[in-house]
């Protein structure tokens, strides 16, 4: 925007400038011109009173005198045919000039003559000529000339300066605003614009400082009401664990006690992320070698029970992406979590996290079963196996929350394969 009013008003004041300058020096060539005439013609007013009453030799001395002293060419023709002064050849113009009028004319090669006539001789009507070259009539143009360019490229630079200031009072306004919603987008709403400038702007500066504070609001009350719900989950758990603490089944107990306290905390763990402050995580990172690994560790004990070759392939090294250590191992647990939901018993899963060139890592979960019941299994709340139709958009919102993203083909051997991308911390 700054360029366009930049070139906004360097076309216009180019035109203004044209439109003044243009004529002006035309006017002051036109004036020069007729100022190199009229000191001529004065010049040569003393001989025409000479050439009225003087002989040809008293001419002819103060025709040598008027030369000297305007040292333009002066020629006199007498009635009689004489020539005096420079020769000339008694040309259409003398003889138009003899007839008793008096003008100027200019010639091919730039030069003026002034011509008028003497009446009163005894041999007729005598025509005093002056000749007046093109460079005198132009004498001092081209300096004026070179004034009014500096002229115009001073008052086009001071329009443009004028016009920068201008430009840089009435973006900043513009500039502070985009910074605020860019904040916005990236997860800080408590970034607010100071509105200012022109009053679209301003209007514009209130709507946002308005989204940010709805947004916060609403975010806010959505993390509220998931703590809530999540807190009311304590009540089943803690009745789960009673029941499980009155099995006789030593191994049963264990077994059903471990799994309740898992959901144990998990659902700790659901109301502190839901009351996890927004900005919190923006920047976060992790060690994803660190979490597949406990994580694939934990459903290893479920694919031993369920007869599934479960493998697993993790770098022995770190591999920090942009995730948290919680948000990862839920996505994670959701890719698993379907395998287990949707094949059955016996089918093979293999886990492998690799190295991303660029930083980050690829999480790649392939199993061995039917494969996708459709590809409406992506979307969220929509599932055509029976299920929530969330943990497939959990995965693919952190893929993409991390930078990278998740994608969805057939395996090798036709089952589902799982690849979630996670892109590397800032």
């Amino acid at each position: 925007m700054r360029r366009q009013m930049l070139l906004t008003v360097a076309a216009s004041t180019i035109v203004v400038l044209a439109a003044f300058l243009i004529p002006l020096a035309w006017l002051i060539r036109s004036s020069t011109a007729d100022r190199a005439t009229s000191e001529a013609t004065v010049g040569v007013q003393p001989l025409a009173a000479v050439v009225g009453v003087a002989d040809a030799a008293t001419i002819g001395l103060a025709v040598e005198q008027v030369r000297s002293t305007l040292g333009e060419p002066v020629t006199v023709f007498l009635g009689d045919g004489q020539v005096l002064g420079d020769q000339r050849p008694r040309s259409q113009s003398v003889l138009l000039a003899a007839s008793g009028r008096a003008f100027s004319s200019d010639s091919a090669n730039g030069t003026r003559e002034v011509l008028f006539p003497v009446i009163g001789r005894s041999d007729g009507t005598a025509v005093v000529r002056i000749e007046i070259p093109g460079a005198t009539l132009t004498r001092g143009v081209a300096a004026a000339w070179v004034v009014l360019g500096v002229l115009g490229v001073t008052l086009l630079a001071l329009a443009l300066l004028l016009a920068d200031r201008l430009a840089r009072s009435f973006l900043r306004p513009v500039h502070a605003l985009t910074d605020t919603a860019t904040r916005l987008g990236g997860g800080d709403l408590h970034a607010r614009v100071r509105p200012g400038g022109p009053p679209e702007v301003v209007a514009a500066g209130r709507a946002v400082n308005r989204l940010g504070s709805r947004i916060e609001e609403l975010l806010r009350e959505e993390r509220e009401t998931v703590a809530d719900l999540s807190h009311r989950l304590r009540t089943p758990v803690t009745a789960l664990r009673l029941d499980a603490d009155e099995l006789h089944d030593p191994e049963e107990r264990e077994r059903l006690a471990a799994d309740v306290e898992e959901l144990s905390r998990s659902v700790d763990q659901l109301i502190t992320e839901a009351r996890r402050p927004v900005r919190e995580g923006v920047a976060a990172a992790c060690d994803a070698g660190a979490v597949v690994g406990d994580r694939a560790a934990f459903w290893l004990v479920l694919a031993e029970d369920t007869d599934r070759a479960m493998t697993v392939e993790i770098p022995d090294k770190p591999m920090p992406v942009r995730l948290t250590q919680a948000d990862l191992a839920v996505a994670v647990d959701a890719i698993l979590g379907n395998v287990f939901a949707h094949t059955p018993d016996g089918v093979a899963i293999d886990v492998r996290l690799l190295s991303r060139p660029d930083g980050g890592a690829l999480l790649v979960v392939e199993d061995d079963g039917p494969g996708l019941p459709g590809p409406e299994v992506v979307g969220r709340g929509q599932s055509g196996a029976g299920g929530s139709g969330l943990g497939l958009d959990i995965v693919r919102r952190s893929a993409e929350a991390s930078g990278g993203c998740m994608q969805l083909t057939q395996g090798t051997n036709g089952g589902l394969r799982v690849l979630m991308e996670i892109g590397p911390p800032t």
